[in-house]
């Protein structure tokens, strides 16, 4: 069989993950909500090779293959013998990646990585998996969000009964609700604090056990707005969220500190949209990069806005998506 090559995308959380049942297996504690991204996305190409050792790979900026990192290409390597072992297959395997935005900056990369190895490797290596042990398949690797990222659209994500798996449900598709992404980059060094620490550390904040008391409202009020397609509605509720978590982080023990003096100036700058009659809203995971959410007929005054910023490097366009899609090889 010739190569399979896929693109997956990363996806914004409106309702976070933050914590879990069991990291290691990335079982959520609470249910979460995300929104498929169009741009921000990785390539993945995955084929069959002779020999015994597996060949794992990422781009260069000018497109050359090398190989790739050993954090990475362990976290790559362990989760490629999950898919053989579902597979029966024993063969050793050349893996390549390519993002399309910045790495390990808060921006989802390792649910659109994750997602997109997944979706190759199953392809090639013929396992028959629906869309909801796709999101098994992917939570398997460690990020839990790349369970999020195998479909379009508004997604939620959490235990499903039993609390041995997870299950995925669509909210709604690309389609249902044109929802506009832009997101302001004032930081593109990959941060001190991976992801994965920072779920560890959270159980320790003071406020995570008020966030958790809080969660079933914010979770009905996000589900209610998506149905409505209510932006308003809904980013009042994602904006406290999104505060809350970064609230728990420094509050963590040890305290974990995301932000920089930019994400401030862009949280100000979108409450001053607002208010100037622009209905734009803010949210961020892990990182200090701010995603900020509007309409489209708005997304032209937001990006302008945004750019307009000392502290903002340059930002990324993006919206809604439809999920893994074909791609181009990368060998």
């Amino acid at each position: 069989m010739t190569a399979v090559s896929v693109s997956s995308p990363a996806n914004i959380a409106l309702i976070k993950y933050w914590g879990a049942v069991d990291l290691e297996r990335a079982l959520p504690l609470n249910p979460s909500i995300s929104m498929t991204l169009r741009e921000c996305r990785t390539v993945c190409t995955a084929d069959r090779i002779e020999g015994s050792e597996d060949i794992i790979q990422v781009a260069a900026p000018d497109g050359s293959l090398r190989d790739a990192p050993d954090r990475f290409a362990r976290a790559v390597g362990a989760h490629l013998d999950r898919l053989r072992s579902r597979a029966g297959h024993r063969g050793a395997l050349r893996i390549a990646t390519r993002n399309t935005f910045p790495t390990a900056v808060g921006l989802a990369s390792s649910a659109a990585g994750f997602s997109a190895l997944t979706v190759a490797v199953t392809r090639l290596l013929g396992i028959h998996a629906d869309r909801g042990e796709l999101a098994e398949l992917a939570r398997a690797s460690g990020s839990g969000s790349a369970a999020r990222s195998v479909a379009g659209g508004y997604v939620e994500w959490g235990m499903a009964e039993g609390g041995e798996a997870t299950e995925l449900r669509i909210l709604g598709d690309a389609g249902h609700w044109d929802l506009r992404n832009v997101i302001a980059l004032v930081d593109e060094r990959p941060k001190d604090v991976a992801s994965r620490e920072g779920h560890r550390r959270a159980p320790g904040s003071p406020h995570y056990a008020a966030r958790t008391a809080e969660l079933p409202r914010r979770l009905d009020a996000v589900r209610a707005a998506i149905a409505n397609r209510d932006l308003a509605a809904m980013g009042e509720v994602v904006e406290e969220e999104a505060i809350e978590l970064h609230l728990i982080a420094m509050s963590s023990r040890p305290p974990i500190f995301y932000w920089e003096p930019g994400t401030l100036a862009v949280l100000a700058r979108v409450r001053s949209l607002r208010s100037e009659g622009i209905a734009a809203f803010s949210t961020m995971d892990a990182g200090a990069n701010v995603h900020v959410l509007c309409e489209p007929a708005d997304e032209p005054a937001v990006a302008a806005a945004l750019e307009n910023l000392a502290e903002v490097g340059r930002v990324i366009r993006d919206g809604v998506g439809t999920g893994p899609a074909d791609a181009e090889p990368l060998f």
